[in-house]
């Protein structure tokens, strides 16, 4: 547990001033301190305008991150306007087709009657969740065409296939050797538990067990699927099941593709799967992970790189999802940290080494890695054979405030994976 001061030697510990005559007289809490009443005004105005500061740096970034999230969905939309567009909510989603769950014959007719085509219907695999996918009328905006649907078929469970995007942040290449520091460092085990990852594809630079596509072009090998494959590789998953949702497609990482994988790591037996990816709340997505969830599988995902005033992050977002967020070497929270509607965890996000798809070293930050490394720590705990939350609580280092916070979650997991050497 790390110590907190009492508020005042705090306060005296951040303008650097508690050192000399001054902190040698503060040896009684409570009592008053003769002589230095003034000084003390003088570091309460100074402490007052410090915090003031670092608040106003902390919204200043927040704004800033907003304004990037902003920009790149807007350059994303700007090349691709053939297969994108936005939805109601202003969220990015697969141009001209929506998604129907569960769908009555009645309100299909009626959805026809009124110019939508059905495309194709399917179960998902593994998770019994049928779904529709639906044209929207033609040279309807799907915004549009998604307030039509909603009010033809008030009762309908019905979304736009929205886009979720990787939640990695800044990269380095480095020449430094990489040395497999995480799980034999913690636990002297490896881990023979089935876990999934839901990304872009792995390089061959990191052994597999399976790999499936599940959009045009995939399975395509990409750094950032590379990378959190080989942080679940060095923290002793060894056998790692990836679904690649991106592929070469501009809309990939569209909500169908995400159940698809979900359900087929599921029925391939993964016990956790292991998702850094972020976007916004989508009903089908939502369905396979509770389906999912009922089936014994435990999702881990990441909160984002969009900051704290960025919406809330999905999937990590959803009911029982084990929500990650991610710290730096010193276990300070990762400024750009996004936010979930809940916190569990907290895991290494910064100066974490892994492998681009070519086999390199890369030191990188962002909530992206802090995900497979707490993964990493769930599968051995199901894989030792018991029960993993109170296991998880137990090896957690809390951070912060005293207990769960908004912050840390549960404190900090893996404290030692990913470390450069």
């Amino acid at each position: 547990m790390r110590q907190i001061l009492p508020p005042i030697l705090a306060a005296l510990a951040l303008t650097g001033m508690l050192a000399g005559p001054v902190a040698a007289q503060l040896q009684v809490p409570g009592l008053p301190v003769p002589g230095v009443g003034s000084a003390l005004d003088d570091l309460t105005d100074r402490v007052g305008d410090t915090v003031e500061t670092a608040d106003r740096t902390a919204a200043r970034e927040a704004r800033r991150l907003l304004r990037l999230r902003e920009r790149t969905l807007d350059r994303l939309i700007q090349r691709n306007p053939a297969v994108i567009e936005r939805d109601t909510q202003g969220d990015l989603a697969r141009r001209g087709e929506l998604l129907a769950i569960a769908s009555s014959a009645g309100d299909l007719l009626a959805l026809e009657q009124a110019g939508f085509g059905i495309l194709a219907r399917e179960e998902i695999e593994g998770l019994a969740v049928a779904v529709h996918r639906l044209a929207v009328p033609s040279g309807m905006p799907l915004a549009e065409a998604e307030r039509l649907a909603s009010g033809i078929a008030p009762d309908l469970e019905l979304s736009a296939d929205h886009l979720h995007f990787e939640a990695g942040g800044e990269s380095s290449r480095t020449s430094a050797t990489l040395t497999p520091p995480g799980l034999a460092a913690v636990s002297g085990a490896t881990i023979d538990l089935p876990v999934g990852i839901i990304d872009g594809a792995s390089s061959k630079a990191v052994p597999v067990a399976a790999q499936k596509g599940f959009a045009r072009g995939a399975p395509l090998a990409s750094d950032h699927g590379t990378s959190v494959a080989s942080l679940l590789h060095f923290t002793g998953a060894r056998r790692l099941l990836v679904a690649d949702v991106y592929g070469s497609d501009p809309a990939g990482g569209n909500a169908l593709a995400i159940a698809r994988a979900l359900g087929w790591l599921a029925a391939s037996g993964s016990k956790v799967v292991s998702i850094s990816l972020v976007g916004p709340r989508n009903a089908l997505v939502e369905r396979a992970v509770k389906s999912a969830q009922q089936r014994g599988v435990v999702i881990v995902a990441a909160v984002g790189n969009d900051g704290p005033a960025a919406p809330p992050a999905f999937p990590a977002s959803y009911s029982d999802v084990l929500a990650i967020t991610g710290v730096d070497r010193k276990g300070r929270a990762l400024i750009e940290a996004g936010r979930a509607l809940h916190l569990d965890y907290a895991a290494p996000g910064a100066d974490v080494r892994a492998l681009d798809a070519r086999g390199r070293s890369m030191v990188l930050r962002g909530t992206s890695y802090a995900a497979p490394l707490a993964a990493a720590r769930v599968a051995a705990a199901i894989g030792g054979g018991t029960n993993w939350r109170p296991r998880l609580d137990a090896e957690a280092r809390d951070l912060g405030a005293k207990g769960h916070d908004t912050t840390y979650g549960r404190g900090l997991l893996c404290s030692g994976c990913g470390k450069r050497k």
